[in-house]
């Protein structure tokens, strides 16, 4: 529903005359893409409840900042237990800074947000469905969908989740459902310590204020931060950055590690909708003898995008591409490791909408053992997958041959 509602408001605003996702009508924010950063410590989360666990432990722990950006924050047990937290923290002398998207969150009511807001909480809704609630053009298209989590410029947390119900509950990994047994999403996050958390606290303070004045807030220091220089591990950590109008950076390394893998390529995506490049990537490393398998839903979360995505999947399995399609839980991960080295897990999908139009925030580790534990994962996730056959698929009903063939149409807006 929310990638229809984009794609409609992007098309209302173009045929009033607003401002579309090209780049001359974009704000100046030019991505990131940062060193290789030695030093770190990352911790791989796995499903909702092990991520919030972590989270809340970090707030909990908070002195001096937090800043939290994502796409959803709902009106639920788990968005308001987050949202008392935070209340708390503000109260304690904890200074709480929140980047919520409008569209994410249309379903919260303003009252959830305005009790943040009293509370002493400064607040950021991304680009508002209601234009007359902004200071400039209306970018509707434009989406924040990263999720990011900095407590005090000494530990971060970036992946799929949001802050939502459907992560309350564990999901397939780790062990098998028991009959009648509730499940939640499948997702993968990342807690970072390090010198790397400095660049992913400078992610969410470019974002505030390059749009702070379009939304009505205060701007923020942009500077040193202590703590972000300490080393914490032995991992290396590269920070990558993308925002509308600017160096499409997640899309560029994908692009790169895939054109540079020898062994093998696993890449688990909520929503695999490749442009024309990263389609190409792929079938070339099949054609090279790169082992490239995906992990892709197999229960329907957007049927939009679904529908968009299967239809490169005749292409994909011709091509020699393996694809496993998950079983009974929504599948929300955006992971990829390859050749066991080069790894990474962050907020975008594989589609048009995350590498143009969103903003989007992902996290490269370049180490071998963490590549063996995201290729544990990787495999796990396949046990609970199916193989999808190239006969088989070849013998779908045309009714889904026809959505695929429609929602492809919308590809570049979903």
């Amino acid at each position: 529903m929310r990638h229809f509602l984009i794609a409609f408001m992007w098309l209302l605003s173009y045929l009033v005359g607003g401002c579309s996702s090209l780049p001359g009508n974009s704000l100046p924010a030019p991505g990131l893409r940062s060193a290789l950063i030695p030093g770190n410590q990352v911790k791989l989360l796995f499903d909702g409840p092990q991520t919030m666990a972590a989270m809340e432990a970090a707030i909990r722990s908070a002195r001096s900042s937090i800043h939290l950006e994502t796409y959803i924050f709902d009106q639920d047990p788990v968005g308001m237990h987050f949202a008392n937290l935070l209340i708390s923290s503000q109260r304690s002398g904890v200074k709480v800074r929140i980047i919520y998207d409008a569209v994410g969150t249309l379903g919260t009511p303003d009252s959830f947000f305005d009790t943040l807001k009293e509370a002493g909480i400064e607040l950021m809704a991304f680009n508002p469905v209601n234009p007359f609630k902004l200071r400039g053009p209306w970018k509707p298209n434009n989406r924040d969908h990263r999720k990011l989590l900095v407590v005090d410029d000494r530990m971060a947390f970036t992946g799929g989740v949001n802050i939502s119900q459907s992560y309350a509950q564990s999901s397939l990994f780790h062990y098998k459902a028991s009959k009648g047994r509730a499940l939640g999403w499948r997702d993968t996050h990342l807690q970072v310590q390090g010198p790397a958390v400095a660049v992913l606290q400078t992610v969410f303070l470019r974002t505030w204020n390059a749009h702070a004045a379009r939304a009505g807030v205060a701007a923020t220091t942009v500077g040193r931060f202590p703590g972000g220089g300490a080393a914490a591990g032995q991992q290396t950590v590269q920070v990558v950055a993308s925002e509308p109008g600017g160096l499409q950076e997640v899309h560029a390394v994908y692009i790169e590690a895939i054109r540079h893998a020898r062994q093998r390529i696993y890449l688990t995506c909520a929503y695999l909708v490749p442009d024309e490049e990263m389609l190409q990537a792929l079938l070339d490393a099949a054609k090279r003898g790169v082992d490239a398998q995906l992990v892709l839903p197999g229960v329907i979360e957007s049927g939009m995008v679904f529908y968009a995505g299967q239809s490169y999947f005749e292409e994909m399995l011709e091509g020699g591409l393996r694809i496993f399609l998950m079983r009974e839980v929504v599948l929300h991960a955006k992971t990829a490791v390859i050749d066991g080295r080069w790894s990474t897990v962050g907020t975008a999908n594989m589609d048009t909408r995350s590498f143009l139009h969103n903003s989007e925030v992902n996290v490269i580790v370049i180490d071998t053992s963490f590549g063996s534990a995201m290729e544990a994962a990787f495999n796990e996730d396949r046990k609970d997958s199916d193989e999808l056959l190239l006969p088989h698929w070849r013998e779908r009903p045309t009714m889904n041959r026809i959505r695929e063939w429609l929602y492809r149409r919308f590809g570049y807006w979903l």
